[in-house]
């Protein structure tokens, strides 16, 4: 059932024809938060146009408190920048056009999705703006999927989440997370070059409850028109818009992985149990010391981590001489939720593999805590060596 908030009885019945499923309209903010005491499973309340501004953004930035599972959808008359703005700070999922039905209807059927367990248990809340990069030097490694799942995670812990997709030329977090790009990192090219909040979110393709994404291009050739400063820019003022910047990369060393290895709190380097993955985890660890980066903000992770091909734990760390943090065990049913376009720990929260994740995130990823960055002095050493 979705809840719609609208004082005019008229407007509130024009909504309801435009939406899936059942809807409980109600006359007032009051009587939304009544609804939701009566309906703990409930997941999308519409605003609509009749209701005050800042009313509206006042119960929003209560109820991202006390049911952060819940989706809101404003609706405006008129959509100005600033009003978009304030609501996206006060936790609104989507302004849209109030007479805009087929937006109104597709985002509600997004955000109906239901966790059919409790959110996740996961440690104190980080400080706001951590920014995270998932990196692996192999492809293959599953960087993506743990990348999708961690922020599925955080997200369902309460934490606002925006998942950067910076592999620009074969990213693929769109099609994992079954989302149609209609606006890409690409996008950056036409914003300028001061960014600031309201440019970004224009960036931002909202996924779920808590979790938005900014997706890589689709069309051949765009990577090459996004400069690393705009990217880098962007990471920085996504960072006060979210509670977590989580970052994919490819697998290979660019400048714009750079740009968000110097911009990260936290270094998640992903390996398997391979040779090959290993020697290039160990050389990235050899870069990232060369480099100057903290030791104290990587975590190194395990996937496919009881896959019985001849190398124990105790072989794995003495390769890469780091002690392993989170280990992710083997599963069909990963590619099989890749296939259907929902990360696991969505689809099942009890699952092997999402209950690791969650363990993962609990003992490592929510005490990472940001520390200063010494990008001037790794920039500067990389023009030197240009």
């Amino acid at each position: 059932m979705t809840i719609v908030c609208e004082p005019s009885p008229e407007q509130a019945t024009s909504l309801a024809g435009y939406l899936p499923g059942s809807v409980r309209p109600v006359t007032d903010i009051l009587s939304v938060s009544d609804a939701l005491s009566a309906d703990p499973a409930e997941t999308v309340v519409v605003l609509g146009a009749g209701v005050e501004l800042s009313q509206a953004l006042d119960f929003t930035s209560w109820l991202r408190q006390q049911r952060p599972g819940v989706g809101v959808i404003l609706l405006r008359t008129t959509l100005d920048v600033n009003d978009v703005l304030a609501a996206m700070r006060a936790g609104v999922r989507e302004v849209l056009a109030a007479d805009d039905g087929a937006a109104l209807a597709e985002a509600c059927r997004r955000f109906q999705h239901q966790f059919n367990v409790a959110p996740a248990t996961a440690g104190p809340p980080g400080p706001g703006g951590n920014v995270v990069t998932v990196f692996s030097a192999k492809g293959g490694c599953g960087k993506t999927t743990l990348a999708t799942n961690l922020s599925v995670v955080l997200a369902r812990a309460g934490q606002r989440v925006c998942l950067v997709d910076f592999d620009l030329t074969f990213g693929d977090i769109a099609i994992t997370l079954g989302l149609t790009p209609k606006r890409s990192i690409a996008d950056l090219a036409t914003l300028g070059d001061e960014l600031d909040e309201a440019k970004v979110a224009t960036l931002v393709t909202p996924y779920q409850p808590n979790l938005d994404c900014v997706l890589a291009p689709v069309v051949p050739g765009e990577a090459e028109r996004i400069p690393v400063t705009s990217t880098a820019a962007m990471v920085d003022v996504l960072s006060g818009m979210y509670d977590y910047v989580l970052i994919d990369t490819p697998a290979q060393v660019t400048e714009h992985v750079l740009a968000a290895l110097d911009a990260s709190h936290q270094h998640i380097l992903l390996t398997a149990p391979e040779i090959p993955a290993l020697k290039n985890l160990r050389v990235t660890l050899d870069m990232l010391d060369l480099l100057s980066y903290d030791r104290a903000g990587r975590t190194i992770v395990l996937n496919r981590s009881d896959a019985q091909v001849g190398l124990t734990e105790a072989d794995i760390e003495r390769v890469v001489r780091n002690p392993i943090a989170g280990h992710i065990p083997s599963s069909r049913d990963v590619t099989v939720s890749i296939n259907r376009g929902q990360p696991l720990a969505a689809a099942l929260p009890d699952h092997p593999v999402s209950l690791a994740i969650r363990q993962f995130v609990a003992e490592h990823v929510h005490q990472a805590a940001p520390a200063a960055s010494p990008a001037a002095s790794r920039r500067g050493l990389r023009l030197r060596r240009r």
